[in-house]
């Protein structure tokens, strides 16, 4: 079976986080405004000056682009490859000053989540990988943790969605949770074994899970959405109900305990 990304991919990805991390130099989390783009979803100068480089230096021709903050096109449809990105996922974290946000690189290929790159700068977190190459997080290879039971599971929980209560359904089931900010960061730290499950259970975007699914399922891991079936992205409305991922051997038991919650 041939590859799925190009033989460059991995290395266009590590330019990207670089570019970023330069773009996010000037920036100080925790000392920077924000405006509100719509209801009470957080934009500051940072994320427009990390979308500016990222869209310099990733697509070339051929290949789509889906961005939080670039106006969508739709000629992206037409596209067998696509960068599908967030330059800050976890602004709101970013602009309290909380370790808990990153730039977030995905590429689709075919609708599947195949290569990403998380670069959490506060955390000192790089995780980098490909279906075709593997996940490396700060240059070391790592890969998620297959796990024979669910009891003690390390389950990394939104803290908007705590904040809301939404996880009070699960403080009492056998796993252990943990709060944490940005989507994108918790789905890369799975990928990374540094975690063994995240899910959300409310709408999320496609460029909020690419990049860590794509991480995820090259590290052995499993991604799927609401209906337990694999989420194809890549579509019109890049909005999804929502999304869950996991280490090898916990698919099964965490599907049980979200019964009556999805499915």
């Amino acid at each position: 079976m041939g590859r799925l990304t190009a033989e460059d991919d991995i290395a266009r990805i590590e330019a990207a986080l670089d570019g970023a991390a330069e773009a996010l130099a000037p920036f100080t989390p925790g000392e920077i405004s924000a405006r509100m783009k719509h209801g009470d979803d957080p934009v500051t100068a940072a994320d427009l000056a990390v979308d500016a480089v990222l869209g310099e230096l990733l697509p070339r021709t051929g290949e789509g682009w889906l961005s939080e903050e670039t106006a969508d096109d739709p000629a992206r449809l037409g596209c067998r490859r696509v960068w599908v990105v967030d330059p800050v996922d976890g602004t709101r974290e970013f602009v309290m000053g909380i370790p808990e946000w990153c730039v977030s690189v995905g590429l689709v290929v075919d609708g599947r989540p195949v290569a990403g790159g998380i670069l959490n700068l506060a955390a000192g977190h790089r995780i980098v990988g490909s279906v075709d190459d593997g996940v490396t997080l700060n240059g070391r290879p790592v890969a998620v943790q297959p796990r024979r039971s669910i009891l003690g599971a390390l389950v990394l929980a939104s803290r908007s969605e705590v904040k809301r209560g939404e996880w009070e359904a699960f403080w009492k089931s056998p796993v252990s949770i943990r709060n944490m900010g940005s989507v994108a960061y918790k789905l890369g730290c799975v990928g990374a074994g540094l975690a063994d499950a995240t899910w959300t259970l409310v709408p999320k975007h496609e460029w909020d899970v690419a990049a860590g699914a794509a991480l995820v399922v090259a590290s052995g891991g499993e991604v799927f959405g609401l209906d337990y079936e694999p989420v194809v992205f890549n579509q019109p409305s890049p909005k999804l109900a929502g999304f869950i991922a996991t280490s090898p051997g916990l698919d099964g038991p965490v599907k049980e305990l979200l019964a009556g919650f999805v499915g």
